[in-house]
């Protein structure tokens, strides 16, 4: 099997890492996706698009997983030093 859940793994668990180093003030302004008080909804309106959507995600991937990420990632450091 090419692609088994072990690969499936290591990429969704590469992608998260990817996504929880982002830095704000170096990268996501640059493209747009930083989070600024000026771009916000006004009170009593929702803001419902694909980048505010987008946005979220990683501050909740960033704010929710970063020390979840640290055991998970040493776990799989250490099964691969141990099984290869």
């Amino acid at each position: 099997m090419l692609f088994g859940l072990g690969r499936l793994f290591y990429v969704i668990l590469l992608l998260i890492n990817a996504v929880a180093v982002l830095n704000e003030e170096r990268f996501l302004r640059r493209i747009g996706l930083g989070k600024s008080s000026n771009d916000g909804p006004v009170f009593g309106q929702t803001e419902n698009t694909t980048k505010s959507k987008v946005i979220q995600l990683i501050s909740a991937v960033q704010t929710l997983l970063r020390i979840p990420l640290i055991g998970i990632n040493i776990l799989v450091i250490i099964y691969e030093l141990v099984l290869g």
